[in-house]
């Protein structure tokens, strides 16, 4: 659930507006609510799909889902508030992310058309900290990690309880400053509910970005690509089939500049990601999920399984769009004995 947000703040890529903020919230599940009619969802009930949080939802409702603690670090975001009128970005329970919102990543500040965002108080290239954090009682510095946020938002509205939202957005939360995956997490939403087609069926395309951290070394690393999303909303008969590729992929480093890919058995490489296909990958409430992988042609000639991870999603409006969270891991092949894990978001369009 999202409390109101203004017209203005929709307007994510210009810094204008009334200031009025959102809120990616989490909502408790009352008594009366567990007593109603269960009705579409995972599992058939409306619940969460595994790996996220959030109240039951059905077709008719707005549906909101957080990353859950996965004992990594992941989970930890649960909400997030977007100010227009200071293009500002502020993250609740993540410790030593600054002390003021997140801003505009300098020099980079948008990926794949989705709003790039850093925390504050941490050292440029140029070792100068940008609105240091200081001990009021001391004057001392207190170094802070170094966060980053990726912000979607549908170029589309919808108007739920007399207010217009847009019909669907996700955040991602992520740090390279530990050499584990850190502290972070992922929220997406639909506003509003679902009409899905009792037959045929439906291709949905748009961009993806993402960021990659490591578990083994420290650093953070962002992702982009193309994503095509088909749906068979008529079959498998136990649940509809869902299938779907991201190609085109590239790599940057933190400050958007794009890493080479490819040449030799140690390169990073990044291979077109491919949903797998079988039964139940849609739900009656409109959400999406399943498992996802890419492949990779060794310099011998062996094929091997390269990132391999799952994909989250939730169709909106009358089968218009879809927003998502796709999470990957790999060995990364740059390094010995460090791991990989890529979060990206996507929203897709018919």
């Amino acid at each position: 659930m999202i409390r109101p947000l203004s017209i203005a703040a929709l307007l994510l890529l210009a810094a204008c507006g009334d200031g009025q903020p959102f809120e990616f919230s989490e909502e408790e599940v009352t008594e009366e609510d567990e007593e109603e009619e269960e009705t579409g969802g995972f599992d058939g009930d409306g619940t969460p799909p595994e790996g996220t949080e959030g109240p039951k939802a059905g077709p008719d409702e707005s549906i909101f889902r957080t990353e859950a603690e996965d004992g990594e670090g992941g989970g930890f975001v649960t909400e997030v508030v977007y100010n227009a009128a200071s293009d500002s970005f502020t993250v609740d329970n993540i410790a030593f992310d600054g002390d003021r919102p997140y801003q505009r990543q300098d020099g980079f500040d948008s990926l794949a058309g989705y709003a790039l965002y850093a925390s504050v108080g941490t050292p440029d290239d140029d070792l100068v900290v940008r609105d240091p954090v200081i001990d009021p009682r001391t004057g001392e510095t207190v170094d802070q990690f170094d966060y980053r946020a990726i912000y979607g938002v549908s170029r589309d509205q919808v108007r739920v309880d007399g207010k217009l939202e847009p019909r669907s957005r996700f955040a991602i939360v992520r740090t390279g400053s530990y050499r584990s995956y850190g502290f972070g997490g992922f929220l997406y939403e639909r506003n509003g509910g679902v009409e899905l087609p009792q037959n045929g069926q439906a291709v949905f395309a748009g961009d993806y970005a993402g960021m990659r951290v490591f578990s083994g070394a420290g650093g953070l690393e962002y992702t982009t690509g193309d994503i095509e999303i088909a749906v068979d909303f008529e079959d498998f008969n136990s649940g509809e089939g869902v299938r779907g590729v991201i190609d085109n992929r590239q790599v940057f480093d933190s400050n958007g500049n794009l890493l080479s890919l490819g040449g030799g058995d140690e390169a990073l490489v990044a291979p077109t990601l491919v949903f797998d296909v079988g039964p139940g990958a849609l739900r009656a409430n409109g959400e999406i999920g399943g498992t996802l992988s890419s492949r990779r042609t060794l310099e011998d000639g062996t094929v091997e399984t390269y990132e391999s991870g799952t994909y989250l999603g939730i169709i909106g409006g009358e089968a218009e769009e879809i927003v998502g969270i796709v999470v990957i891991d790999s060995d990364d092949p740059r390094f010995d004995d460090v791991t990989a894990r890529e979060t990206g978001g996507f929203i897709v369009y018919r």
